[in-house]
């Protein structure tokens, strides 16, 4: 990543790296942009992260952070721009530092319609697409399993198997995200077969209420039967799922109260993804973390 401090820009503009003391100015921009952000949500993203901030006359204006999983992957996110300073290239030259690096890796970012433009000219291309869907959660009917089939909630001894298992679908090891994911999560359930974990998802706080995400299941019959049980236990509250829209839920979602709100595009820069057909990523953990 680029030096501490870059050079100033004319504009007065200066990157340096973000440390925890700029975390309540980072939150007070993505509330400038009305997006959902607590301050415990960026606490979270920049535990796993290395981040810098734009700074203009002692003044927090832009930030953007990366999250290195491993030699070969990383993610792009939270790159936030103050209204007053975007059409500068102020995103352009976070984009650039955090990039720096990365030579070699598969980057992974979910891009804003307003931000896919720049992406493209840095190298990125699109791979597919992010369905956010939110509400008041509706009690949901749950969806009916074959033989040897049960959901459960998750243990412990189950840890190393989410792991393996969240790796698996979103192409890049994550390790310490899912064990902090687990730990604070209000409930994980697993799909069991036959007493072997084939899928899981988590309930959470997240932004306005609860969000549900990562699921991860071999089919749409798994991920709805996860999903149903966690909508269920968030019925009469504020519920959040960004899935991958190739996962054909959107119109179900839709019948539970959770009604479609935006639309980001997935995108990579370096080699694609691995995808496991055995165990695919039907929602995502949130779009800063992928």
């Amino acid at each position: 990543m680029a030096a501490t401090t870059d050079a100033r820009g004319s504009d007065g503009v200066a990157l340096r790296a973000m440390t925890m003391a700029d975390l309540p100015a980072a939150h007070a921009l993505t509330d400038e942009l009305r997006w959902p952000h607590r301050s415990a949500d960026w606490d979270q993203a920049f535990r796993h992260a290395e981040g810098l901030v734009a700074e203009r006359d002692g003044q927090i204006v832009g930030t953007g952070l990366r999250l290195r999983w491993g030699p070969q992957h990383a993610a792009i996110g939270l790159i936030v721009v103050a209204p007053a300073c975007q059409g500068r290239r102020v995103g352009h030259r976070l984009m650039t530092a955090l990039l720096e690096g990365l030579e070699g890796c598969s980057v992974l970012l979910h891009a804003t319609s307003e931000g896919r433009g720049l992406y493209e000219r840095l190298g990125f291309v699109r791979t597919g697409e992010i369905r956010q869907h939110q509400g008041v959660a509706q009690p949901a009917p749950l969806i009916a399993l074959g033989p040897d089939r049960r959901l459960r909630p998750a243990t412990g001894t189950d840890l190393e198997t989410l792991r393996a298992l969240d790796a698996a679908a979103r192409g890049m090891p994550r390790p310490a995200l899912i064990d902090e994911l687990f730990r604070d999560a209000d409930a994980t359930v697993v799909l069991d077969e036959a007493g072997h974990a084939r899928g899981f998802a988590m309930l959470r706080r997240f932004g306005r209420g609860h969000a549900i995400g990562p699921v991860v299941a071999p089919e749409a019959e798994g991920a709805q039967a996860l999903i149903a049980h966690l909508v269920g236990l968030n019925a009469g509250r504020f519920t959040r799922i960004d899935i991958d829209f190739d996962s054909g839920l959107g119109e179900w979602l839709e019948s539970l109260g959770l009604l479609r709100v935006d639309a980001p595009t997935t995108m990579v820069r370096g080699a694609p993804l691995a995808r496991d057909t055995n165990a695919q990523l039907f929602a995502i953990v949130t779009q800063a973390l992928g």
